[in-house]
């Protein structure tokens, strides 16, 4: 189970007992221990595209910053991807230089000079690595990149990389519980046609709308891959219900920050 950590640079954070045992630099952020303000505040990461309100870049710079101060990951270059909520992986390898707006949800690379991101304001974040902490990945997984298989994609581009099954780890962080992710029936029929042996990530009640359990639709699809349960870290902490604690999209219907997830291979 992911816990909660304060650092001395300002963040209050969420990270994995999998990742820490294998000496792994990593971060889920909160929203603690920024300097943003407003609808923002305060350890934001992003902007709602389109929104005439938008955060200043210096502050997501320095909130930037303190966050991969606090994951030990200062001085590596940060690589991102524009999210477009598919299956797409955005592999980096030495000599690369970081991606300019590549569209793609997923980073993998085995380079000690970048820390990968992604940003959430209830899609899942998910950090993977190698237990040797060679190759690492960070994932974006909305219900449509769920669908679509990025995760498994994600396992799939270790295994091509001689990384075994059992020495795969994954950290899914805080995302929209299922008590507040209600759905309509596209979204329903969707889940039960690529996920047709997981009957329970959806919940519905007579009457009612359902709702879907988007960490345990991940879990089953890792474990699917013969992932081995205790390489499977998680959390029940929910970016809507938690406000004090996440930025949330649904929540704020739109005008919100963005949190963060990092990951850098082991360091030499």
């Amino acid at each position: 189970m992911l816990h909660q950590v304060a650092f001395p640079s300002g963040p209050l954070a969420v990270l994995s007992p999998l990742l820490r045992r294998a000496s792994i630099p990593h971060i889920f952020s909160t929203r603690v221990g920024g300097v943003s303000t407003g609808p923002f505040a305060s350890l934001n990461f992003g902007n709602p595209n389109g929104h005439p309100i938008q955060d200043r870049p210096a502050n997501l710079e320095e909130n930037y910053r303190r966050t991969m101060q606090a994951a030990d990951l200062t001085g590596r270059q940060l690589a991102r991807v524009h999210q477009v909520h598919g299956n797409v992986i955005a592999q980096l390898w030495d000599g690369d230089a970081p991606p300019s707006d590549t569209k793609a949800d997923a980073l993998l690379t085995d380079c000690p000079s970048f820390a990968l991101s992604v940003r959430t304001a209830d899609c899942v974040p998910i950090l993977l690595a190698s237990r040797d902490g060679r190759l690492v990945a960070a994932v974006h997984a909305g219900w449509r990149g769920i669908v679509a298989g990025i995760l498994p994609n994600a396992i799939n581009a270790l295994r091509i990389r001689q990384v075994l099954l059992c020495d795969i780890l994954i950290a899914i962080g805080p995302c929209i519980g299922p008590d507040a992710f209600e759905v309509g029936d596209e979204v329903v029929n969707e889940f039960r046609a690529k996920l047709p042996d997981a009957p329970d990530v959806i919940h519905r009640q007579v009457g009612r709308k359902a709702h879907i359990d988007m960490r345990k639709a991940l879990v089953h699809q890792a474990l699917q891959l013969d992932i081995p349960a205790p390489n499977i870290d998680s959390t029940d902490l929910c970016t809507y219900s938690d406000a004090d604690l996440f930025f949330s999209h649904r929540r704020e219907h739109g005008l919100t920050g963005r949190q963060a997830a990092f990951i850098g291979t082991r360091s030499a």
